[in-house]
């Protein structure tokens, strides 16, 4: 039995609000789910798992209707899908009244329950997110010479605490799980999150996509579990060293190279670190404008002679500055302040020297 392991897709989340790829970001998870049913269609899958958080929140009926379609155009392929805690069911949630193919299995209550799926001897057990609390605690899958699949969503703290090891040990045969954005094969053969499709926030690193995997019909034990990269865009983290050498010319270029060989559609968080010179200032409007760079933090510093200058002004204001800079534990925002207030400083005392 072949099957597609995905869930958390959001459909209708707009990532990165406010950036000029915003709109991008937003198709992009759309189309996640389009080309995941093409997949179950070219890989021949027999079932198709949604663990949850399928929509961002509450789907409106012309939702529904987009994502019937795409469930509608692989008829041969059983869906089984459940709701998370962003599209939880609600009283008044369309999804409860909704004419789904025939192909598609919706589990909406908020207890355990299961569908068989003679074709392809599979039980497949869910429950949608209504609470935080863990109701799979000392559960057990029947003995019933079946294919047995758990599909849940959750694994924090905050939103049905799981215990792994437990599942593992309850007899399924595999147990799809959501919630956790990031694809982990939790136990071998036995426990995995599929992660978001595509990455949805700059939190959300490296790759994302879904699980292909077989469950032999016999000994009814998973075959093979692969991971299927699906995102072409990444949020990635990096950062950058200067030196008192650095100029902004230099920095364009660096970072330009750098960005081509990780790739310019990815999405960045990038750090400058390291000592320039006092007198250069980044420009990092000019950064934002020419790359994808969601989040800049300049923790670049001014090589100053710290020694030096308290020497010459130990009985002024920079003296009074430079001491302050030597407190243990300064935060980085006051750190930054006091760097400028000794830099106004120095300039405001050259500009004084060059008048008399």
């Amino acid at each position: 039995m072949k099957f597609i392991h995905t869930g958390d897709l959001h459909y209708g989340m707009k990532p990165d609000i406010g950036k000029p790829w915003s709109a991008e970001r937003a198709q992009a998870v759309k189309d996640a789910l389009a080309s995941i049913v093409r997949a179950a269609r070219d890989e021949k899958v027999d079932l198709l798992l949604i663990a949850g958080d399928l929509f961002h929140h509450q789907p409106l009926v012309r939702d529904l209707k987009e994502i019937s379609y795409l469930f509608a155009s692989i008829p041969n392929v059983a869906i089984a899908v459940i709701a998370g805690n962003h599209d939880r069911i609600r009283d008044n949630s369309a999804v409860l009244s909704f004419p789904w193919p025939k192909n598609v299995y919706y589990f909406t209550e908020s207890s355990l329950s299961s569908v068989y799926l003679r074709r392809i001897n599979t039980e497949v057990y869910g429950f949608s997110y209504h609470t935080r609390d863990n109701l799979l605690e000392g559960v057990e899958a029947p003995e019933n010479g079946r294919i047995r699949i758990l599909l849940c969503h959750g694994g924090d703290a905050k939103h049905l605490p799981l215990d792994v090891k437990e599942l593992s040990e309850a007899g399924f045969s595999y147990c799809a799980l959501g919630h956790i954005h990031k694809p982990e094969i939790a136990v071998p053969g036995k426990v995995a999150w599929c992660g978001s499709p595509e990455p949805l926030d700059l939190t959300e690193t490296g790759p994302h996509g879904y699980f292909l995997g077989e469950i032999n019909d016999i000994s009814r034990q998973i075959t093979s579990l692969d991971f299927v990269r699906l995102a072409k865009v990444q949020y990635t983290s990096l950062i950058v060293h200067v030196t008192p050498d650095s100029t902004n010319a230099e920095l364009l270029m660096t970072l330009s190279d750098e960005l081509a060989r990780r790739g310019s559609q990815n999405i960045y968080r990038l750090q400058i670190k390291g000592l320039r010179d006092p007198d250069v200032v980044f420009d990092l409007d000019t950064l934002r404008q020419r790359f994808r760079i969601a989040e800049l933090f300049d923790y670049s510093e001014p090589k100053y002679d710290f020694s030096r200058l308290f020497a010459e002004h130990s009985s002024d204001m920079i003296g009074f500055f430079i001491q302050e800079l030597d407190k243990p534990d300064l935060s980085l925002l006051d750190k930054k302040a006091l760097y400028y207030g000794v830099s106004a400083l120095l300039h405001t005392t050259e500009e004084r020297g060059q008048k008399t």
